[in-house]
């Protein structure tokens, strides 16, 4: 096979050492090759750099196995062109693996040209991505402690969860530290409630009558306390993420929509967009807040020339139909392996999307729910989400809502014989006539 780069290297890579081997091809044709361990601290992986750089290695390639790649990455970036490539491509044959030869055959396929590099967002953007992703957690961790103090509430007696509808609302939160003070009298309690919830006083009363221990009020005001802290923290790394997002470098987008992201910066027809700008188009479409929208951004960026069509980056977030046929039986449709943080965003705003009302995404959802079940249903919104994410930061336009009613106005003839047809079912005689539609004035 052709020897695609003459001077290349690859490294396996693990928690406490680098096996790394550089190949190369002489001048007679034979090829000759060097296999060296290394440590993962900081002067090793200098060590690891000055080693490769010294016979003039141009390409290396390394498997993306946890996250053992990164400080690697971190040293070699912009010195020598790394590949981050998918371990599931490159296994070699069983029985005959070995720290030196999986590094052994790493180099051989990368000088032949046959490993093609992961996906590695440029570095404001995976600092961005950590942020989000640390909040993210934080978000969840707080949820875990809200449920553990509803635990404690149910042990106590106290169902106040079956009152108020968010038990760390202003209401409920006063009603707790009276708790947690060792005001035992509900009539007392119930005062307490604010707005809609005075409404309610009676049941209160009777929600608030438990059997409140000690050890009850300690656990309440450790999981307030904690929820607090939260809460601090979370706004914390919003802020955080808020000022990163400001200092993040734009991207050119082409400002007729015709053509995602051209290549050529030189172009007369584009325009920069700063990642504030796609994170506020982004926030246009249903079941999309600014906090998705982040996180949406901080996985995919906002320069969508690297996938090629709105199909690869649905397969790359693994929410995309899977391609498994053989002898002409199309097997298991399962969604491929993606990016599990992008398909988490997604997810969230597909259970956000399917409450809208009015909205294309909800129709689908019920759509296919019906037929398919809500699982997949939240999975295909996801993907619609997607490929309208794709388009908008490629054409740099906000997002346009063609109605909830699309597809029945898409099949308006079916739609309407089905519903006359199960009406005579019914034993009614049914007779159509239109009904103009009333145009309302623009003001």
């Amino acid at each position: 096979m052709r020897t695609l780069y003459e001077r290349c290297a690859g490294l396996d890579v693990h928690k406490k050492s680098i096996t790394a081997c550089r190949r190369w091809t002489k001048r007679n044709g034979q090829v000759a090759q060097e296999t060296r361990t290394f440590g993962t601290t900081t002067p090793e992986l200098l060590l690891l750099l000055n080693w490769l750089l010294e016979f003039g290695c141009t390409h290396v390639a390394m498997e993306s196995t946890g996250e053992y790649w990164k400080p690697v990455y971190n040293i070699l970036e912009g010195k020598v062109e790394t590949l981050l490539v998918n371990a599931r491509h490159v296994k070699s044959v069983p029985g005959r693996k070995t720290d030196v030869s999986d590094a052994e055959w790493l180099a051989e396929l990368l000088s032949c040209g046959l490993l093609r590099g992961s996906f590695v967002p440029p570095r404001p953007q995976r600092e961005l991505r950590v942020l989000t992703r640390q909040r993210h957690n934080l978000v969840r961790e707080r949820a875990s402690v809200v449920n553990r103090l509803q635990k404690v509430l149910e042990d106590a007696n106290i169902k106040l969860a079956s009152v108020a509808t968010d038990v760390m609302g202003v209401s409920a939160r006063a009603m707790l530290e009276a708790i947690v003070a060792g005001d035992i009298d509900p009539t007392m309690v119930a005062e307490l409630a604010r707005g809609r919830l005075r409404n309610k006083k009676a049941e209160l009363e009777q929600a608030l009558i438990g059997r409140v221990r000690d050890h009850h009020r300690f656990l309440i005001a450790a999981h307030l306390t904690h929820i607090d802290f939260l809460d601090e923290q979370i706004g914390q790394f919003s802020q955080a993420i808020a000022s990163h997002v400001e200092k993040m470098p734009p991207a050119t987008t082409p400002s007729n929509g015709s053509t995602p992201f051209p290549s050529n910066p030189d172009e007369s027809d584009q325009n920069s967009m700063t990642v504030a700008q796609a994170i506020a188009l982004l926030d246009t479409i249903p079941g999309i807040d600014r906090r998705i929208a982040e996180g949406i951004i901080s996985e995919i960026g906002i320069d969508m020339s690297r996938f090629p069509s709105a199909n690869h980056i649905s397969s790359w977030a693994g929410v995309s139909p899977g391609n498994n046929e053989s002898a002409g039986r199309r097997r298991s449709g399962k969604t491929p392996p993606g990016n599990p943080a992008l398909r988490k965003w997604l997810t969230l705003a597909s259970h956000a999307a399917s409450h809208t009302k009015g909205t294309y995404l909800a129709a689908q959802y019920h759509r296919v729910a019906a037929r398919r079940g809500k699982k997949r249903a939240i999975v295909a919104v996801a993907h619609s989400i997607l490929v309208i994410v794709y388009h908008i930061l490629s054409r740099c336009e906000p997002y346009r809502e063609i109605g909830g009613n699309y597809f029945d106005e898409r099949k308006r003839e079916s739609v309407v014989n089905r519903l006359v047809h199960r009406l005579e079912k019914l034993g009614y005689q049914v007779a159509l006539e239109t009904q103009p539609r009333i145009a309302v004035a623009a003001t």
